[in-house]
């Protein structure tokens, strides 16, 4: 099976079959993001996800898991989605589910009935990249939603069936703004309660609009101090009834992973410890190595 350029796929999707449906994403603007810069987008031609999928069952007859690549193979439509589902599943019988990035408008783009038609085909999985709640950081991020229309999409995913990730950026407020995007954030993750909530820092690799900002002084990132502070204030803020924290991206001041309520004591505590043993530290900007990875602490 050929994937096509740099491939990007969650944590969580380790031993996931990687099945390439869509080649870039569709979306391609958002300021912090250097993923698919080159590469236009454009929906790979059904006989060659048929072929992928025939090789795939030759050599991995037993995988129970699907991640379609690339950055947001949700954007493709209902109709075309179900045909690559049969497909897998008539090669592939065991899969249960077929995951993959998607975005609040792909949600949008479709009705409540193709929603239920996916999840009944064993779509799921979804890896939604919100960000935040704040529409401030939000219209800088160049995201192409608003907190209420994320609320509003989310919701119609619940109501029929599909699990998804939140995908959440510590810091995207800036320094000015840390506080505001902490609750804002809280506040809509609340109103949504996701399967899995996953956690990241803002961090920016040298081609996109963001790393330019800073290097221009446009945009002023947080510090040490200011995204402990914010980390606090975000799981301070949240009331969730079964929500599992993945926090373990290596561009966060404090991996963990948990499961809110229940860890949400032990997720502050640490946050706390880290900011003692930072403590002549925390006016510093962390040092990044890729994917965001802090190198000095």
């Amino acid at each position: 099976m050929s994937l096509t350029g740099m491939v990007y796929r969650p944590p969580y999707e380790a031993n996931s079959l990687l099945l390439q449906v869509t080649r870039g994403c569709s979306h391609n603007k958002c300021t912090f993001c250097h993923m698919y810069p080159d590469v236009p987008f454009s929906v790979c031609p059904m006989e060659d996800v048929e072929a992928d999928i025939e090789e795939a069952a030759r050599y991995c007859p037993d995988v129970d898991r699907v991640f379609l690549e690339h950055g947001d193979a949700f954007v493709l439509s209902a109709d075309r989605l179900i045909r690559i589902a049969d497909a897998i599943h008539a090669r592939l019988p065991r899969v249960k589910t077929i995951a993959m990035y998607a975005s609040i408008q792909n949600i949008r783009h479709k009705t409540d009935d193709e929603l239920r038609r996916l999840r009944a085909c064993g779509i799921g999985g979804l890896d939604i990249g919100v960000e935040s709640g704040l529409d401030a950081a939000l219209t800088y991020m160049n995201k192409g939603h608003t907190a209420a229309e994320a609320r509003v999409q989310l919701r119609r995913l619940t109501d029929a069936g599909i699990d998804y990730s939140f995908n959440a950026i510590l810091g995207c407020g800036g320094a000015e703004l840390w506080r505001e995007n902490a609750d804002a954030t809280a506040e809509l993750i609340n109103a949504v309660q996701p399967h899995l909530l996953f956690i990241g820092t803002l961090h920016a690799e040298p081609g996109c609009r963001l790393y330019r900002d800073i290097k221009e002084g446009l945009f002023r990132e947080c510090t040490f101090g200011q995204l402990l502070d914010e980390q606090e204030r975000l799981i301070s803020g949240l009331d969730l009834k079964d929500t599992i924290y993945f926090g373990a991206h290596p561009s966060n001041v404090v991996p963990m992973q948990g499961r809110l309520p229940e860890h949400r004591q032990a997720m502050i505590a640490a946050v706390r410890e880290k900011r003692e043993q930072l403590r002549c530290r925390l006016d510093e900007y962390p040092r990044r190595g890729g994917e965001g990875s802090i190198l000095d602490q």
